[in-house]
């Protein structure tokens, strides 16, 4: 098991869904999750679920990198824009941080299909949890 399957696999949901990680630092996190019919709403079209659980957990993992040694984090808001529906191939998802402070770390992370056409937005907050 790779270190990137690692960080997916700290989230059991993100796990089931098939979620891939490709690259992961502090300032960038890409990962992606093939289009298949159990992730599908009415005429075939990705879930919008599925959509906002690929930018959560990229998005979270993006946290996870950024935060302060011995902490965990949390999502405390997410907010996504669907521009574009998904019916086959890969949606992408590229995570950045937008805001690394120490009470909350704030992520932008486009989705992509396959030919790099935008299908949604999400920003998200992620509370920095001491332990």
């Amino acid at each position: 098991m790779t270190d990137l399957q690692r960080l997916v696999d700290l989230m059991p949901l993100a796990s089931e869904l098939d979620v891939r990680l490709d690259a992961a630092d502090p300032d960038e996190v890409r990962g992606h999750l093939a289009w298949a019919p159990r992730h599908t709403t009415a005429g075939g079209i990705l879930h919008g679920g599925a959509v906002m659980a690929l930018a959560d957990s990229v998005g979270a993992i993006c946290a996870h990198l950024n935060l302060p040694e011995g902490a965990g984090t949390a999502t405390i808001e997410s907010k996504t824009n669907f521009f574009s529906a998904l019916r086959e191939g890969h949606l992408h998802a590229i995570s950045r941080p937008l805001h690394v402070g120490t009470t909350v770390i704030t992520v932008q992370t486009e989705l992509l299909d396959d030919t790099a056409r935008r299908i949604a937005h999400t920003t998200q907050t992620q509370a920095v949890l001491p332990r």
